[in-house]
Parts: C-alpha cells; structure tokens; sequence
C-alpha cells in the first residue's frame, strides 16, 4: 500500500470521525426533546395528547420508513441550501442528522418507556407537575438505556456515514468506494472495511460499559 494511500486513509478516519460526531450532537439535539414529546404524550402518559402524539409519530415514521441511500438523494436540494454544496465531508453531516432523528427520538421514546410506573405515580403523590417529573426523576432513572442506545445511535450514524460516499460524502466510505471498489484494490477495500468495524465494537463497548457504571 503506498504512502498516498495510507495518507489519505488517515484523512478519511478522521473525516468519518467529525461526521459521526457532528451528526450525533445535531441529531440528539431535535431527537431527544422529539422522544421526549412522543413519550409523554402518548396514551396514559403524563402529558397525553392525541393530536400532538400523531403527528410527532407520524414524523418519525415516516422519516425512517425511508431508505438511507434515498434519503441522501432526496435532501441534495436542502444539503446544498444548508452548506452551499452537496459533496464533501461537511455537506453529508445534513442527511446524516436528518436520517437519524427519527432513529433517536424512538430509542429516547423507548428508554424513558422501561422507567418503573412506581416511581411516577410517587412523584405523582408528592404534587411534582409534569414536567418536574421527567426532568427529574424520569430521564435520570432511564440514563443507563439512553448511553446504551446512545451507543447503537453513534454505531449507526457511523455506518451512514461509510453509505453517504456513494454522493460524493468524504470519510472512509469514499475511499472505500473510490480505491477499493472502482480501482479494485482489495487492500484498500479490506482496510477501510475493517476500520469501520473496529470503530463500531468500540462506539458499542464504550457505550456498554458507561451504561453499566451509571446503572450501578
């Protein structure tokens, strides 16, 4: 493998790197208060409304009904108004964010679900209102979930972002594509390859082990 390729290998980890991480922040950011909001207002809960639950529902839903690979095709029009370009590294961190909202919202949706209904009917008993009560006693039991989901969420923007090479997206998906694939060097295939699962276990085991210590 010669020295160009190994630089630019380099490039391309810490092109996936800024993309994971930019795309994670954005979308936790409009995900978390959207799994808040399917959470509470769904049926029995303590802000139940119908209408709201429906269409916040109805959101997500369809977002992640939609192939990632369509979805990046779809917003080229909105990528481009955003960042003033539909190719690079900063430009694939819009469908990145986008495609994994509704990811992130429906793992926040099910980690505040497994929260012990005991604990909100005390809360409940004590006069806490509503909102006291998610943000005090609700997400801080449901934090183990939420690093653990936090994790497979990290996981599966980084694996979007090996897909987003197929537009033009900067990272090791690119150059997996470009070198490996196109120019059939298998090396440069494998390496990426194994690059990307590397990262993965570790994204997984670090999440595992953070939701351990808060659990205990």
């Amino acid at each position: 493998m010669s020295e160009f390729i190994i630089e630019t290998i380099k490039r391309g980890f810490f092109e996936t790197l800024a993309m994971t991480f930019f795309a994670s922040v954005l979308a936790y950011i409009v995900g978390l208060p959207l799994g808040i909001i399917l959470y509470a207002s769904s049926k029995g809960n303590l802000l139940e409304n119908r209408p709201i639950n429906f269409i916040a529902s109805l959101i997500v839903n369809v977002s992640r009904s939609l192939p990632f690979l369509i979805l990046l095709v779809l917003l080229i029009p909105f990528t481009r108004l955003v960042t003033g370009s539909s190719i690079g590294t900063v430009a694939s961190i819009v469908p990145l964010t986008v495609g994994a909202i509704p990811i992130v919202a429906r793992m926040v949706e099910s980690s505040l679900n497994e929260v012990d209904k005991g604990i909100i009917e005390a809360a409940t008993s004590m006069g806490a209102s509503p909102f006291y009560i998610i943000i005090h006693f609700i997400i801080p039991e449901s934090i183990p979930s939420l690093l653990f989901g936090m994790a497979i969420n990290i996981a599966t923007v980084l694996g979007y972002s090996a897909m987003a090479g197929v537009i033009g997206g900067g990272g090791l998906g690119a150059i997996a594509l470009q070198y490996g694939y196109y120019r059939y060097q298998k090396d440069v295939l494998w390496t990426t390859v194994a690059i990307l699962v590397l990262l993965v276990m570790l994204i997984q085991e670090s999440g595992n082990q953070l939701a351990k210590k808060t659990r205990k």
